[in-house]
């Protein structure tokens, strides 16, 4: 179905104030009195953004006071892609733009658990933790380019450590102790860290989980460590021969970032592992802290007055992302626990407690509010909120609806997709462009987006690849344990060359907002027609009686085309004759008549990564007769029994 076809209602259009009050807007107007342009609206604004990638980037430095301790050179000496050259003399340093927005009449951090009583760290006590920390570090001999890695949960204790890790010019990377031991070392070990900072477990849905045997088998199997720092989040037995946090960041040792060049690694953050060992993806200094303040100055509207909540985990790049807000000197909040205990609107509660200005969550938190019933303006003080963020994965029109009846309709909802990959966002919002229900508004500044056809031309109004024509300074400087580059080019630069493939199906509409489509590696191709399998579940999960779907396309060895689509029922609800015929009513009239499945399978759940994506393309290699061992990491995997069931289903 193309864009054409449909012309929906803003959800939301900005007001006058709105615009005037924006920061993008107050950047434009630097820019036009910088350049003597004129840039009337975000189209003109983004067009100039992309047309002048080097003379943008150069804007978004000096807008934001970007400081390096030798002149930088060119914002873009060479826009090769892969192998752009950004700022090339630049020496500076991630940290010291943090340091250089602390204040002193609001909090930085602040932290909740479940079992509730908030900490508070304001910016003198995170920065001196920062620099206590970072000294520890450095008697355990941890200098530029040593790694120093996390197991953690979202607990203020992790921002600290990245803080002081990247202040000497370490490197950072963390994994969230919902995964086990053996799937933390599958990334962490790749590393060859000095130093393992760890908690001593955490706490979820009601229940405690300790973690001194991971802790444990983590330090007997990465021979390189010369130090553990234990955090006490259980307050249980203490890990022997570790080093106490209270003691690690006592002192007053002040925080000194060490200037680095512009790529110097920052952080390696990590792909999803369900089809083989997870990517290193390794980020720069200098790349992530541009891309960090346009996307949370210029795209959220987020500054000084606002405090900023992602539902998140330190294995997620939204955790960077969110820690990005002190980049901009907002106030963050760290939430360790279920966004639905004690109860479904618990994460909406959370917000109203500690006054959050802009709140980050998922498509399937609120379609779980929906189901239940759940109206947050009515049951919590949300006068503070201005604006909802969604990523994970595509927001059904009819969540938009909700979200604007029972959060607010005067809240704005900024839909964004991008990745790990580029640790931010290609699409999303800005606090001057209508919010289009079940759509992301535009590309986002400095992001030559566009979708592809199979010929590598431009595509408009249909369904094309999303593609990146021109360098991020966010790119990956590289990939762990990838010497020659190889993998990095395989990963996004084969199918179109000097062009970015993302690996999504998109439709770029007349309005210049984008739809999306699903992943164009799980595309269901039936008969010769393309559809995403986002469509499907937009249709079939707004029904009560399902929780989630997952719908595959496999070509058979035959020749033939098996589409099964699997449902979770609701509590209560049965796959009978009449819901089956409902299922398929929805597809064939909301979706595509071409794509109604060939089976419906009530299904016991369904098999996500760690950042919420239906694990779609492995369950479709697998029912293609792949080995199901060799294609995905179990551990990979929310609920890896699943994976059992989907193999008993293969025909």
């Amino acid at each position: 179905m193309t864009s054409e076809q449909v012309r929906p209602r803003p959800q939301w259009v900005p007001t006058d104030a709105d615009i005037e009050k924006a920061r993008i807007t107050d950047f434009a107007r630097w820019v036009e009195r910088r350049t003597g342009l004129s840039l009337p609206d975000y189209a003109a604004l983004w067009q100039w953004s992309v047309d002048h990638i080097g003379d943008f980037w150069q804007a978004v430095w000096d807008y934001f006071e970007v400081r390096s301790i030798t002149d930088p050179g060119p914002a873009l000496a060479n826009d090769a892609m892969p192998g752009a050259v950004w700022f090339p003399d630049a020496r500076l340093n991630y940290v010291d733009h943090v340091t250089r927005s602390a204040r002193t009449d609001r909090p930085a951090v602040v932290y909740e658990a479940e079992d509730g009583h908030p900490v508070v760290l304001s910016w003198a006590e995170l920065l001196r933790q920062a620099g206590a920390l970072a000294a520890t570090l450095r008697s355990l001999g941890v200098g530029e380019g040593d790694r120093v890695v996390g197991y953690l949960p979202n607990v203020p204790e992790a921002v600290v450590a990245f803080l002081a890790t990247a202040g000497l010019g370490a490197v950072w990377a963390a994994c969230g102790q919902d995964y086990s031991a053996p799937a933390a070392l599958d990334r962490l070990g790749q590393l060859e860290p000095k130093v393992l900072i760890a908690a001593d477990g955490y706490r979820f849905g009601g229940r405690t989980h300790p973690r001194h045997e991971e802790i444990a088998h983590l330090r007997g199997s990465m021979p390189s460590l010369v130090g553990t720092v234990l955090v006490p989040k259980l307050g249980t037995e203490p890990v022997t021969d570790a080093i106490a946090w209270a003691d690690a960041t006592a002192g007053d040792a002040p925080l000194e970032p060490v200037p680095v060049p512009f790529d110097h690694p920052l952080w390696v953050v990590f792909s999803s592992g369900t089809t083989g060992l997870s990517k290193g993806i390794v980020h720069g200094h200098g790349g992530v802290l541009l891309e960090h303040v346009k996307s949370l100055a210029l795209q959220m509207d987020i500054g000084t007055d606002d405090t900023f909540l992602w539902y998140t985990s330190p294995s997620w790049m939204m955790w960077n992302f969110q820690v990005a807000g002190l980049l901009v000197g907002a106030t963050i909040v760290c939430y360790d626990g279920s966004p639905g205990y004690p109860d479904t609107d618990s994460l909406w509660a959370l917000a109203a407690r500690h006054r959050v200005t802009v709140l980050g969550t998922s498509p399937g938190y609120v379609l779980a509010c929906s189901k239940a019933g759940v109206v947050p303006r009515r049951d919590h003080d949300l006068s503070a909120l201005r604006a909802v963020g969604i990523t994970g994965s595509t927001l059904p029109a009819s969540s938009s609806t909700w979200l604007a009846d029972n959060v607010g309709e005067s809240v704005p909802v900024f839909s964004i997709t991008g990745g790990t990959d580029v640790v931010s966002a290609f699409i999303g919002g800005a606090r001057t462009v209508p919010v289009w229900p079940g759509e992301l508004s535009a590309p986002c500044l400095g992001v030559a987006l566009d979708a592809f056809g199979p010929d590598g031309h431009s595509v408009r109004g249909d369904v094309g690849e999303l593609v990146v024509t021109a360098p991020m300074p966010s790119m990956p400087v590289r990939f762990w344990n990838d010497p020659d580059g190889k993998r990095y080019h395989e990963a996004y630069f084969d199918d179109f060359p000097g062009v970015w493939r993302h690996g999504d199906w998109i439709t770029v509409t007349e309005r210049g907002s984008v739809e999306m489509h699903g992943r164009s590696d799980s595309t269901l191709n039936r008969n010769g027609i393309r559809m995403g399998s986002a469509d499907i579940y937009q249709a079939v999960e707004r029904l009560p009686e399902i929780v989630e779907a997952l719908v595959i396309g496999a070509e058979q060895p035959d020749g033939g085309y098996w589409m099964p689509l699997f449902v979770v029922l609701a509590d209560g609800a049965v796959l009978d004759a009449d819901l089956e015929d409902r299922i398929k009513s929805v597809i064939r009239e909301q979706a595509s008549p071409r794509h109604v499945p060939d089976e419906v399978i009530a299904a016991p759940g369904v098999p996500h990564t760690r950042t919420g994506k239906k694990l779609e393309v492995p369950i479709k290699r697998m029912f293609q007769g792949a080995d199901a061992a060799r294609i995905m990491d179990r551990s990979a995997i929310d609920a890896p029994e699943l994976i059992d069931w989907y193999l008993a289903q293969k025909r």
